[in-house]
């Protein structure tokens, strides 16, 4: 859990560093995770990241079913769910101006961080998927959420990529399943991410290794 908190944090913590440096241009920037804008895409990053206060607030299961992996699972992330998350981050957007957007995405991730340390050792939470995971899997997930779209954000603003490193090893670690990276393909972990997500493409020998390696790249939807 404290390496997990650790990632959540430094990554939440570097985003609302960037964010207090753009514009309402910037915000307006169209990224790769479309239709949305810089601003959409941050209103989902918000909700995303303050998403277990309300859940830290209900009842807890019995117990978990499902980890971080297999939170990331493609049925999930059907048509409709997909429509109406790109749909749900249009609409925030248009309910906050940015410094509001802003200033709320900072007040959602430290509510989070507050819910968490206030939670009992073990505790279990429901996702909106329904799932019952372990607290600390679920925030794996918010690690990964802030990370990969911090990349997106990076793109979209035309900055180099600002992946903390605790955050770089959570996600890592996650998508290879905690498995060595094999060393023909001299990646990093950043590297690694943007393949593994879809950032950058892999070439054919880049796939044949991974195939080999028994690498089983996540769904993700949000």
């Amino acid at each position: 859990m404290q390496t997990v908190r650790a990632a959540f944090r430094d990554e939440c913590a570097r985003l609302g560093e960037v964010l207090l440096g753009l514009d309402e241009v910037d915000l307006d920037r169209p990224t790769d995770c479309r239709p949305w804008t810089v601003r959409e895409l941050l209103a989902h990053v918000r909700t995303g990241a303050g998403r277990l206060v309300d859940m830290l607030a209900a009842p807890a299961p019995p117990h978990a079913e499902v980890d971080a992996g297999g939170y990331y699972g493609a049925a999930k992330f059907t048509p409709p769910v997909d429509a109406a998350r790109i749909e749900g981050g249009r609409r925030e957007a248009r309910e906050l101006d940015g410094p509001a957007l802003v200033a709320d995405f900072d007040r959602a991730w430290r509510a989070a961080l507050d819910a968490v340390d206030a939670a009992p050792p073990g505790r279990v939470v429901r996702t909106r998927h329904g799932d019952a995971m372990a607290l600390a899997e679920f925030l794996r997930t918010r690690v990964v959420e802030v990370g990969v779209h911090g990349l997106d954000l990076a793109a979209a603003l035309d900055r180099p990529p600002w992946l903390t490193p605790t955050a770089a090893q959570v996600v890592a670690d996650l998508l290879t399943g905690g498995r060595a990276v094999p060393a023909e393909l001299g990646w990093d972990r950043l590297t690694l991410i943007r393949k593994a997500t879809g950032r950058a493409e892999l070439t054919d020998r880049e796939r044949a290794a991974v195939d080999a390696a028994g690498f089983r790249w996540l769904s993700f939807g949000g």
